[in-house]
């Protein structure tokens, strides 16, 4: 029998666990508080119940000498229970002793084994190659799926991948002007220069983008997860692929239950232990007095609580040139893909955030870290003062014994296949910025969050039950300013470097796109430019 205490019912005070079956002696008349003299013994395995003051049970006139005990022990007389404390309840669970043992020592291994293999490492920064050995045999794993499931289509003479936009557009890198002429030139006998200002075959350019927009649209597509050229055992990625195989099927039920069963508690008891720690090691540190030790403190603390978050995912990061690592007083821009990227990037360096006051357990982590670490928080009024935030960014780098900033300039998460326009305003700033490049590999687990579609729960309950989060991240070298070169240019600069080496598509739409329509603005300028290319003609003939 196992016996949990339960305090009041605000479950403030302290719980207790007991096993071992209850024993009951028949008291009679003895008194209650004395050791009786039992005619008879026998032992009671209550069923499942919660028994709390006064509770009557099918026992009258037994009492219990054995067992939990607390002020002389339970005590059972005249139907009734009598508990040490009005208050007090205790949770009988039917489970044998043998039962319970196995479970503790269960328990006491896994903690064990965590304690070794993950915690230790973390904190100390080294890895005993189990990821990746687990990353190569899920390599196996998919590709004799992905052969079996080829093999199977082929016998039953199905189509393995139905079609899929992606791509079946070719775009020729040409401007309007060019393309207009070019469908002038095969359409009509004229000379170009007798053409008049417009033309009716103009028209057929402008229905061609828009019938490439609709099928193929280079921005809606960067909001939503790409499809995989191979199955890997999820079934959040299987869009296109049919029943091929019993076999097949029965690897997917055995992947669903090592991920759910067994890798799901172990993820979410690192992460509950990552975050608990870095929640009371910041606390501590925070009440140091400033200087070298507790700056030391602090970035220990850090690195090692990210590093089991990290763990927690199950991530296999491989960190390019770090001898570009940011440094103090500069300024550190990456792609935006996941929540999980401010993970990926704090396991392997120390960062002050920038970012908006929460609520929660997002501000309970807020106001622990700051107290360690200058952090750069904005309350939500604060937010939209752009003058505001420039200033007390400004005041941060210019100080160069601070920590590098950390901030995503596309302002939201973007599916990793391409980069979209970066905001300007961190690049006002005039510090020496530090770009970095992340690119995961999805055929491991998608990382990339769709904020319109998942919560944040949702999203974090969907990369604890994927395989791994795989990902490269690049060090690009330290870049500046130049003295004819505004924010926008900077940019722009800064963003074609990581596009470059992330071997990502380099866009110029705004990432805002996603939850907003299209500004009349970009629809005025492709109007200024066929306005401009007929203007230009008509000025051209009147100074001929």
């Amino acid at each position: 029998m196992l016996v949990w205490k339960i305090g009041p019912a605000s479950f403030t005070s302290k719980v207790h666990l007991f096993w071992g079956a209850l024993a009951f002696w028949d008291c009679l008349l003895w008194p209650f508080l004395l050791p009786p003299a039992p005619r008879q013994s026998n032992v009671v395995n209550l069923e499942w119940g919660l028994l709390s003051y006064g509770d009557s049970l099918s026992f009258p006139g037994w009492c219990c000498l054995t067992g939990p005990s607390e002020d002389g022990g339970l005590f059972l007389s005249w139907g009734s229970l009598a508990l040490p404390g009005s208050s007090t309840m205790f949770l009988l669970l039917p489970f044998d002793s043998l039962i319970v043992n196995l479970l503790g020592i269960s328990l006491t291994v896994l903690f064990t084994l965590l304690l070794v293999f993950i915690i230790v490492p973390a904190i100390f920064g080294v890895s005993f190659g189990i990821r990746k050995l687990y990353m190569k045999t899920l390599l196996k794993i998919f590709a004799w799926a992905t052969l079996r499931m080829e093999r199977g289509a082929k016998e039953k003479n199905h189509q393995l991948y139905k079609p899929y936009t992606n791509g079946i557009i070719a775009k020729d890198p040409t401007s309007l002007e060019e393309e207009i002429k070019e469908i002038r030139r095969s359409g009509s006998s004229k000379a170009l220069d007798n053409t008049p200002e417009f033309e009716l075959s103009d028209i057929f350019y402008f229905c061609r983008k828009g019938m490439e927009t609709i099928m193929d649209d280079e921005v809606t597509k960067r909001f939503s997860a790409e499809e995989l050229e191979s199955w890997n055992l999820l079934s959040r990625t299987n869009y296109n692929f049919q029943y091929i195989s019993l076999r097949l099927t029965v690897l997917w039920g055995l992947g669903v239950l090592i991920r759910y069963c067994f890798l799901l508690p172990l993820r979410i008891a690192l992460a509950f232990t990552g975050i608990s720690l870095l929640v009371i090691g910041t606390t501590v540190v925070g009440y140091l007095p400033n200087g070298r030790f507790k700056e030391f403190l602090s970035k220990h603390v850090h690195l090692m609580c990210y590093r089991i978050c990290v763990r927690a995912l199950t991530a296999i990061i491989t960190y390019h040139d770090r001898e570009n690592r940011p440094r103090n007083g500069g300024i550190c821009v990456a792609n935006h893909t996941s929540p999980i990227d401010v993970i990926i990037l704090a396991s392997d360096g120390y960062y002050a955030m920038v970012g908006q006051v929460h609520g929660g357990l997002m501000g309970v982590i807020q106001r622990a870290m700051v107290k360690a670490c200058p952090h750069v928080w904005f309350e939500r009024s604060e937010v939209k003062d752009r003058h505001l935030v420039a200033k007390r960014l400004t005041e941060h780098v210019q100080d160069k014994s601070k920590l590098p900033i950390l901030i995503f300039p596309e302002g939201t998460c973007i599916n990793n296949t391409s980069v979209m326009m970066f905001k300007k305003g961190s690049f006002e700033i005039g510090a020496t910025v530090y770009p970095v490049a992340i690119k995961y590999d999805p055929q491991f687990g998608d990382a990339f969050w769709n904020s319109s579609k998942y919560g944040m729960v949702t999203y974090l309950l969907r990369m604890m039950t994927s395989w791994a989060i795989v990902c490269s991240v690049w060090y690009l070298p330290p870049m500046t300013r130049e003295t004819d070169e505004d924010a926008v240019q900077f940019a722009n600069r800064v963003k074609s470097a990581i596009a470059r080496q992330g071997g990502l598509v380099d866009l110029l739409w705004d990432g805002g796109l996603k939850r907003e329509k299209v500004k009349d603005t970009f629809k005025e300028e492709q109007q200024k430019l066929y306005s401009k290319m007929i203007v230009g003609n008509h000025e051209d003939r009147s100074r001929s």
